[in-house]
């Protein structure tokens, strides 16, 4: 049986929301080069869309973490699957995210990283459940749109590897 999906965010608000964050990010950062992490799957979507945005000098690196199975609950466990290519040290570094809810993920990620002495590391989101944080030191710098306690998929998130290509953000109906 196909899953129902209900849009959430359209795709035409997705890009507008991605253009006015890129525009902040210009503003803060001006012509300072800007390192992207990417943390894949997910924000692979909004990583490449925020980018083409960008006016400073960019580069790109990916990481692959983990808290989820194929199920749609965190376990709880952070796992990194890929790290880094290439030292972030002295780097102004921006993670892209698809989503935070927890926050383990990224506050486990952010002191891993804090620990390689880049000179700034800020942290922007496509999506934000801030009423499922557990972790409250997970400080969003970026976020394009803070959603309810629902599960979202499209322009990168997925249900069990499916619907990442959706140009839209929308819930499963289970």
């Amino acid at each position: 049986m196909a899953d129902r999906i209900k849009v959430l965010l359209t795709e035409e608000e997705v890009d507008k929301r991605i253009c006015e964050i890129a525009d902040e990010v210009n503003k803060d950062y001006g012509m300072k080069p800007l390192h992207l992490i990417c943390i894949l799957k997910g924000g692979v979507f909004f990583t490449c869309e925020l980018a083409k945005h960008l006016k400073m000098p960019v580069t790109m690196d990916f990481m692959a973490v983990s808290s989820y199975g194929a199920g749609t609950v965190s376990s709880g466990v952070v796992r990194i699957i890929k790290d880094l290519d290439e030292p972030i040290d002295g780097k102004d570094v921006l993670i892209v995210e698809d989503i935070i809810d927890t926050g383990r993920t990224l506050a486990y990620l952010i002191e891993v990283l804090k620990g390689r002495h880049p000179k700034s590391i800020h942290l922007c989101t496509l999506l934000n459940k801030p009423e499922r944080r557990v972790k409250k030191q997970v400080h969003v710098d970026y976020t394009c749109f803070e959603i309810p306690d629902q599960f979202v998929v499209g322009f990168g998130l997925d249900y069990d590897q499916k619907y990442r290509n959706l140009p839209y953000i929308g819930v499963v109906e289970v």
